[in-house]
């Protein structure tokens, strides 16, 4: 068994773990938790189901640079305005429940298509509505997490058989040009 494989194993059963429910919580958080980690998981589990290792391991990178990311953001904001929660805690923006979903849901519409996520997209939105409706965040808070998985995915992931249509302009001709990967 590949390294990646024995790694990928190794990730969904560490977030199976940590999704248990803690009784001081709501309904509603709950299940925003369990939202939360089941997008990411669920991503990770369709690649490595797909037997698709390249997948896995643009995943793998989507996820630490998107968590990498969304923590210097939490830490640079911090000590403004945007850092303070609704309920008065700190480290508010951007909400980093949602850019860990979102990094999950955006790594399957980059990689596999809308077909994969668009459900992911909506469990992702679902987490945010959660958030803002128990006071956890800013409606800005969500945006921001959500937009920053969008980009970081646009960064790290390509699609799973790349296809696209590019002009091409030349000195005295202009053209298109298809091109696509299997």
């Amino acid at each position: 068994m590949p390294n990646i494989r024995r790694v990928t194993i190794a990730v969904i059963f560490s977030f199976l773990l940590i999704i248990r429910p803690v009784p001081a919580w709501g309904a509603d958080a709950i299940s925003g938790h369990v939202a939360m980690s089941i997008v990411p998981v669920g991503a990770l589990a369709i690649a490595y189901l797909k037997n698709d290792t390249e997948g896995e391991k643009q995943f793998l990178r989507n996820l630490g640079a998107n968590q990498l990311l969304n923590s210097l953001a939490r830490l640079g904001f911090n000590q403004t305005s945007l850092g303070k929660r609704p309920n008065g805690g700190d480290y508010g923006f951007p909400s980093g429940h949602v850019a860990f979903a979102g990094a999950g849901a955006s790594f399957l519409e980059e990689r596999y298509g809308w077909k994969y996520g668009v459900p992911a997209w909506a469990v992702t939105g679902y987490v945010a509505y959660v958030r803002v409706d128990n006071r956890d965040h800013h409606v800005r808070d969500v945006l921001a997490a959500s937009a920053l998985a969008y980009v970081v995915a646009k960064l790290f992931v390509t699609p799973e058989y790349a296809s696209h249509l590019a002009p091409v302009v030349g000195p005295d001709w202009l053209g298109l040009r298809w091109q696509r990967s299997w």
